[in-house]
């Protein structure tokens, strides 16, 4: 009889057990690629399609006031990943290091694996983790569901990533709209290439799927070739109506006073990736494959809700959408990214949770969050609890439709301070007011380097792009300096309210000293917060210690 008891006592805690893991909500997270504020019709663009995330933010919840932590791929993500600030994790392009195992195991995948969460991530991974970074294999071994590409993916994956090779369609948002497929639905046609652990996601458990875009990012609208065989939207759309140039452009040929000075922007060593902005034309091919990645990157939200409505489970699917930061098209004669003004920092967020009360249905709030609060509120939202690590908040509160603020201030940093002319820069700023600081400019000159490459018949990208192991303690000084007493060599001050463009630099206007004050001591404690403490939990990812690695 006891036996028998033991038995049914068992049963029912599996019962209760598989219960309670259906509660738990599904989450799909979407992130894109170089996606500033206003590439969506639900932020006040007029020209761009994106009727499915136009009605993703009218049926959830659309923060306009959200920033990034650092406006450069690879810090960005491995913040969003870790809920850290970059000088707190300390990986970059520059830095020489890749997230270590130990840190890796607090990143929002891991601890939502852990949890008994069934997890996915298809598309970019820009974030090196483990002993050898993309190398490693951590990234793939770390997930029920891979099919994803280490580094840029290309308009047409296919060429630069095999796991693609399967796939029946070669552009990119379709690439991954198929893998989106394999990893929901049971009955989807299966990819050769995907790495699974299990041959389909098992029905009992909620699952966590990450989407990672490489577009609209430069590198990859670059690519574009308006294919035949393309899909009409990439080779038509938007090309049979006026384009617009970006508000405030301004072509290289007609920069009088530049936006910062010479010493400090170094504008003649930026990537040429990012040339297309100096020339009207340029400018205007590249804003229309921009738009069309957007529309292609919003027809796949629309084929994944519905997907999950065919699959009936979108009432217990909640969807996030970001961008990793944005870009400058030539606005003020800027062009690129790693500055902290608006155009890079502020990104939208958007959250779709189907069983938030019908009152925060197509809400929009203003209240300061960042990309680093995404990790643990999702976390929160799947009732784990948060690593004491994560510096991220949690504003599960604000979407269901709370008034309470988690933060006064954000704070946004760029520690790629290289060859490639950005100086080191770091900004807090509230609701009206934003102060920025820069530091000397003390690195190297790209446009010697590819000299002195051409001249030596040394291969320019391995003199640009191969980091050495002095580069890893150039790294810590700049992350470090700020806190042990540098001083800016350049200031700026902007009213957002009044300037939401950063037009008019306001920090010698004495009217404005005690504005200016209260932000130096905001800066100083969100920094000081920022660097947290202890040494980052990194590996060692040179050329040096790794000559073969995909750096």
């Amino acid at each position: 009889m006891k036996n028998t008891f033991k038995i049914i006592a068992v049963c029912c805690s599996l019962f209760f057990m598989a219960a309670k893991a259906q509660e738990r909500p599904n989450i799909v997270f979407v992130l894109t690629d170089d996606q500033s504020y206003n590439l969506l019709g639900c932020t006040g663009n007029e020209i761009v399609e994106t009727p499915n995330i136009d009605k993703l933010a009218k049926e959830g919840v659309m923060f306009t006031n959200a920033h990034v932590s650092s406006a450069i791929c690879t810090p960005s993500r491995v913040s969003i990943l870790l809920g850290q600030y970059e000088r707190k994790h300390g990986v970059n392009f520059n830095s020489g290091t890749a997230v270590s195992d130990k840190a890796w195991e607090k990143s929002y995948p891991m601890v939502m694996r852990n949890a008994g969460y069934y997890t996915g991530w298809i598309g970019k991974n820009h974030a090196p983790v483990g002993e050898g970074g993309y190398d490693s294999g951590l990234m793939e071994k770390s997930f029920d569901y891979w099919y994803a590409g280490h580094g840029h993916l290309g308009f047409y994956p296919k060429d630069r990533h095999k796991i693609f090779n399967d796939a029946i369609a070669n552009t990119q948002p379709e690439v991954i709209n198929e893998g989106v497929d394999d990893f929901l639905d049971p009955n989807a046609r299966k990819l050769k290439g995907a790495i699974k652990f299990l041959e389909s996601r098992p029905l009992d458990k909620p699952f966590m799927l990450s989407i990672n875009f490489n577009l609209p990012h430069s590198a990859s609208t670059k690519t574009m070739k308006l294919k035949p065989t393309d899909d009409a939207l990439y080779r038509t759309k938007y090309r049979d109506i006026e384009i617009p140039l970006p508000e405030n452009y301004i072509a290289k040929k007609d920069i009088k006073t530049p936006k910062l000075p010479a010493d400090l922007l170094r504008a003649e060593d930026r990537q040429d990736g990012y040339n297309y902005s100096d020339t009207p034309k340029d400018v205007k091919e590249r804003y229309i494959r921009q738009l069309e990645a957007m529309t292609g990157i919003d027809r796949l939200v629309g084929n994944l809700r519905k997907k999950l409505k065919d699959l009936k489970i979108n009432k217990k699917t909640i969807i996030i959408f970001t961008s990793d930061h944005g870009l400058f098209m030539g606005e003020q004669g800027l062009g690129g990214k790693a500055l902290c003004y608006e155009k890079t920092t502020h990104v939208p967020i958007i959250v779709l949770d189907p069983k938030a009360k019908r009152k925060t249905r197509g809400m929009r709030s203003d209240a300061l969050v960042q990309t680093i609060d995404i990790a643990p509120t999702m976390l929160a939202m799947a009732g784990i609890e948060i690593p004491k690590e994560m510096q991220g908040k949690d504003i599960s509160n604000l979407i269901k439709g709370g008034n309470k603020e988690v933060r006064d201030y954000t704070y946004t940093e760029n520690l790629w301070s290289t060859h490639f002319g950005n100086p080191k820069c770091e900004a807090v700023q509230d609701k009206e007011w934003k102060y920025i600081r820069y530091y000397k400019n003390t690195t190297r000159s790209a446009t010697q380097e590819i000299k002195t490459a051409k001249a030596m018949g040394i291969p320019v990208n391995k003199m640009l792009y191969a980091v050495h192991d002095p580069d890893i303690a150039y790294y810590r000084h700049l992350a470090e300096s700020s806190l042990e007493g540098e001083q800016p060599v350049y200031e700026e001050l902007y009213n957002l309210k009044n300037d939401p463009n950063e037009l008019h630099n306001l920090i010698n206007n004495p009217k404005h000293t005690a504005v200016l004050h209260k932000l130096k001591a905001a800066w100083k404690r969100q920094i000081t917060y920022a660097r947290g403490k202890g040494t980052p939990a990194v590996y060692r990812y040179t050329n040096d210690s790794h000559p073969d690695g995909g750096h």
